[in-house]
C-alpha cells in the first residue's frame, strides 16, 4: 500500500508550489513592465523629433514655379504669338526659317523647365510642369515638321499649323498647365483664409451674380478655365481677362448688349479683341483689398 503524506506536509507542499508560481509570475510581470518603460523612455518622440509635414501650395512654391517654369514658357508663347501674327499678315518672308528658330527655342525652354524642382506637396504645380513639358515638345515637333514640309507662303503655313492636330494638342496642354497654376493659387489662398473655397466653380452658365461674389483669386482661375475651354492662347494673363470682364459689367456695357452671363461676356470680349496685356495692372487699384500671391505678374515688377 502507498504511504500517504501527513496533512501538514501536504498543505506545506501545496503552499510552496503556490508561492513559487506567484514568484515566477511576478518576475515575468516585472520584466514586462520594465521592458515597456525602457522602450517608452528611449523611443523617438515623433511630436518632437520628426520633421513637420510640408505645407502644400506655399508662397515660395508659387514663386519658384513662376521663375523656373511659367515665365520661361510665357516668353516662348509670346514669341510664337507675335510670329503667328506676322504670318497671318503676310509679313514673314521666310516662314520655314522662323519655324526652325521657334522649334529650337521650344527645345531650350523644355530643358529649362525640366530642371525645375517642384515639390510633390503641391501636386497641381507638378502636373502643370508636366503639361508645360508636353506642350513644348509638341510645339517643337509641329514647327520642325512644317519648317521641313512643302514650301508655301506665310499665310498658307500658319493656316496649316492651325489645322494640325498635334499643334492643337500643344495648345491644350499649354492652357491646361496655366489653369492648373491658377488653381494652385486658389489652394494657396484657401490655406490662408479658411472662408475662401479651395475648389474653382464650374464656369459654364455662370451668372453675373455668381461671378461678382467671387474673390479675385477665383475670378482669375475661372478666366484661365474659360481660355482653356475656347483654346485661346493669348499674349495677356488670365487676370487681364478677369479685370476686363469686371469692367464690362461694371461700366454697364454688358447690360447694353443684354448680356447676363459670364460665358457670353467672354465671347464678346474675345471676338472683339477687347482684352489687352496690362488690363489688370491698369485697374489694380480697384482690387486693393484682394488676396494675391506675391508674383511679378500681379505687381508689374
Amino acid at each position: 500500500m502507498e504511504k500517504r503524506l501527513p496533512r501538514t506536509e501536504l498543505l506545506f507542499s501545496l503552499g510552496f508550489l503556490f508561492m513559487l508560481a506567484v514568484a515566477v509570475a511576478t518576475f515575468f510581470l516585472g520584466m514586462k513592465i520594465g521592458t515597456e518603460r525602457t522602450e517608452t523612455r528611449y523611443a523617438p518622440k515623433h511630436s518632437e523629433t520628426s520633421p513637420p509635414a510640408v505645407a502644400a501650395y506655399q508662397q515660395q512654391d508659387l514663386l519658384s514655379y513662376y521663375y523656373t517654369v511659367y515665365q520661361p514658357f510665357r516668353s516662348f508663347t509670346g514669341e510664337w504669338i507675335r510670329e503667328a501674327s506676322n504670318m497671318k499678315a503676310g509679313q514673314a518672308p521666310d516662314p520655314a526659317k522662323r519655324l526652325k528658330s521657334l522649334a529650337a527655342v521650344a527645345n531650350d525652354r523644355y530643358k529649362e523647365a525640366e530642371r525645375a524642382d517642384i515639390p510633390s506637396s503641391s501636386p497641381l504645380l507638378v502636373d502643370a510642369q508636366t503639361n508645360v513639358l508636353k506642350s513644348l515638345k509638341l510645339f517643337s515637333e509641329t514647327f520642325s515638321r512644317h519648317a521641313n514640309g512643302e514650301a508655301a507662303d506665310a499665310r498658307t503655313v500658319i493656316r496649316r499649323i492651325g489645322e494640325d492636330a498635334i499643334y492643337r494638342q500643344a495648345l491644350d496642354y499649354a492652357l491646361l498647365a496655366e489653369k492648373q497654376y491658377f488653381d494652385a493659387m486658389v489652394k494657396w489662398g484657401a490655406s490662408l483664409e479658411p472662408d475662401l473655397p479651395d475648389q474653382v466653380p464650374d464656369s459654364p452658365g455662370m451668372t453675373l451674380e455668381t461671378w461678382n461674389s467671387q474673390p479675385l483669386l477665383m475670378k482669375n482661375a475661372i478666366a484661365a478655365g474659360l481660355l482653356k475651354e475656347r483654346r485661346v492662347l493669348p499674349d495677356y494673363y488670365p487676370q487681364d481677362l478677369a479685370a476686363r470682364v469686371d469692367h464690362f459689367f461694371d461700366s454697364g456695357q454688358a447690360a447694353g448688349f443684354g448680356i447676363l452671363s459670364v460665358d457670353r461676356a467672354v465671347e464678346i470680349l474675345l471676338r472683339t479683341e477687347a482684352v489687352r496685356s496690362g488690363d489688370f495692372l491698369e485697374k489694380r487699384a480697384v482690387y486693393g483689398g484682394e488676396l494675391l500671391p506675391q508674383l511679378p505678374m500681379f505687381s508689374g515688377s
